[in-house]
Formats: structure tokens, C-alpha cells, sequence
């Protein structure tokens, strides 16, 4: 035992004296700090539960646009749930478009509207504790209403941009040929993808972080999440691909949460490159707290003055 304790303490030096190796590891410790595991479940929860209204009233509104047109209908779908790799196919089969006066696709903008409203505030709520924004310098109602719903049609709008660029990107429907065709596609996308993310981190943290200091994360993210657009269908399918043969439509629900979850963790990771880069968090011990906890408390101190 004490031959390991010995080997993890001379690696602990190591990594501490190595800035390219200390960083990453205060941001995984950073993260553990901050418990974003469960913030990242709950912005995953709440945004399952806006998913199908979201894909209810999306069909909706396309079988009343697009009526006469149902080859870009079916392109602009299938962009739409390219996202969802693995159970984008699953839904598709099981998704219908309610009678569009009736009760049920009321019930789904209902929905749609809580779902976001709780996406929102799950994200605002993860952001303002990754940075240590304390809740009475957060706002009140009406402010933290109007903050969530700018996140939402900030958040909502420039991902069906970046979703759909993608999907052509990836040659959904052929609508787009040839390899430069391709890559101007997805350069675009991800320019998009970072003027989202680092709109929707300024929103997040209610005004409070400048946006130098979020540029980053947001350029990170925007990566990662273009990564996982291109690629989704091998990330997910390796720990998912018979889980819907297998357990049907509850296959489908696992998928979608393990997806809504990855982003999700990856996004606050993201940010936490941003907080613990800001504050110079770093280094920071492999072992224990106990050493390095005070000397992270006075530099979120010293932070939190000069911001």
C-alpha cells in the first residue's frame, strides 16, 4: 500500500510541474468540485422532456409549410434528428403529426414552452455555479424570466442553423455534392456553433463574466459538439446500437438521455476550461483538497474582485 501511495504522490509532482498535464487535471478537478455531473444531468432531463414537444411541433408546422413539398420536408427532418444518432431512426418511426387544431398539439407547445423554460434555468443555473456567482447577485422575476427565454431562442435558433448544416454536410437527402461543398458547410456551421456558445455562456452567467473571458470554452465547445454532429453515429451506436431491437421504445428513451447527457457534460466541461484558465485554478493536487483548496478559494477571491 505504501509502494502506491509513494507512486501516486511522485506522479502528483510530476503533474504539477508540467503546466500541459497540471491544466486538464484542474479542470476534472474543478468539475468534481462544482458536482456539473449532476448539473449536467439535470440540464439532461429537462431537455428530454422538451424534446418531443419540440419534435411534435416541428412535424406540425412542416406538414402545414411544406405540404406541397415533401422532399424538403423529409430533408429538413431528418436534419433535425441527425442529432439523435442511434434512436434518431426510432423516433422518426413513432413520430406523427397531431391534428393541427387539435387538443394534443396544444398540449405539446405547452409542454414544449416548460421543457425550454427548464433547459434554460438548468444551464443558467449550472453556469452561475461553475463561476461561483453567488444567488443574490442573481436576478429576480421578471429578469431571470427574460434571461431564460433570450437562452432559449439564442440556444434554440442557432442549433436547428448549425443541426441543418451539418445534415447537409454530411450529404443528408444529397442535397449537397462534393468534397468542398462539404467543408465550407462545416466551416460555417462551426463559426456558427461558437457565436452560439459564447452568446448562450454570456446569457448563462446572467451578464456577470466578461465576454473575453468566455471566448475559450465557447471555442471548445463549438468543436466538441461539431465532432459529435459528424461522428454521433459511432460514438453512441459502440454502447447503443441493439439497445433499441432490445428494449424498444424504452432502448429509445436510454439513447436519448446518454446523448442529451454527453452534451451536456462536455458543454460544462468546456466551461470549466474557461473558469479554472480565467482564475488560474492551477495546478492542483491529484490526492487531496487539503492542500490546495485555500489557494483556490483566494483566487476565486481575487477573481471575483477584479471582474
Amino acid at each position: 500500500m505504501s509502494a502506491l501511495n509513494r507512486a501516486v504522490a511522485t506522479a502528483d509532482r510530476t503533474q504539477q510541474r508540467w503546466p500541459w498535464l497540471a491544466f486538464p487535471v484542474a479542470v476534472w478537478k474543478k468539475f468534481g468540485d462544482d458536482q456539473a455531473g449532476n448539473l449536467a444531468a439535470l440540464i439532461a432531463y429537462y431537455g428530454f422532456v422538451a424534446t418531443f414537444p419540440l419534435l411534435l411541433v416541428f412535424v406540425t408546422v412542416l406538414n402545414i409549410t411544406l405540404k406541397n413539398n415533401p422532399t424538403l420536408q423529409h430533408d429538413l427532418l431528418n436534419s433535425a434528428l441527425a442529432q439523435y444518432p442511434v434512436v434518431g431512426d426510432q423516433i422518426k418511426n413513432n413520430l406523427h403529426a397531431p391534428n393541427t387544431s387539435g387538443l394534443p398539439l396544444v398540449i405539446a407547445i405547452v409542454l414544449l414552452l416548460l421543457g425550454a423554460r427548464g433547459v434554460a434555468s438548468a444551464i443558467q443555473n449550472a453556469l452561475c455555479q461553475l463561476w461561483g456567482i453567488p444567488r443574490a447577485d442573481r436576478p429576480g422575476f421578471p429578469w431571470s424570466f427574460l434571461y431564460s427565454m433570450a437562452l432559449v431562442f439564442a440556444v434554440g435558433g442557432g442549433l436547428v442553423a448549425t443541426t441543418f448544416l451539418s445534415g447537409l454536410a454530411g450529404g443528408i437527402g444529397h442535397v449537397l455534392n462534393g468534397t468542398a461543398a462539404q467543408i465550407g458547410t462545416i466551416a460555417v456551421s462551426l463559426v456558427l456553433n461558437v457565436g452560439v456558445f459564447w452568446l448562450a455562456f454570456r446569457l448563462a452567467t446572467i451578464r456577470r463574466i466578461r465576454w473575453r473571458d468566455l471566448r475559450i470554452g465557447a471555442a471548445i465547445a463549438a468543436v466538441v459538439w461539431q465532432v459529435l454532429q459528424l461522428v454521433s453515429g459511432y460514438v453512441v451506436s459502440h454502447q447503443l446500437s441493439h439497445a433499441s431491437s432490445l428494449y424498444g421504445t424504452f432502448g429509445v428513451v436510454l439513447g436519448l438521455l446518454a446523448w442529451l447527457y454527453l452534451q451536456a457534460e462536455v458543454t460544462l466541461y468546456a466551461a470549466e476550461v474557461d473558469v479554472v484558465l480565467v482564475r488560474r485554478l492551477w495546478p492542483r493536487s491529484i490526492k487531496s483538497d487539503k492542500g490546495d483548496r485555500a489557494g483556490s478559494d483566494e483566487k476565486d477571491e481575487r477573481a471575483d474582485t477584479t471582474t
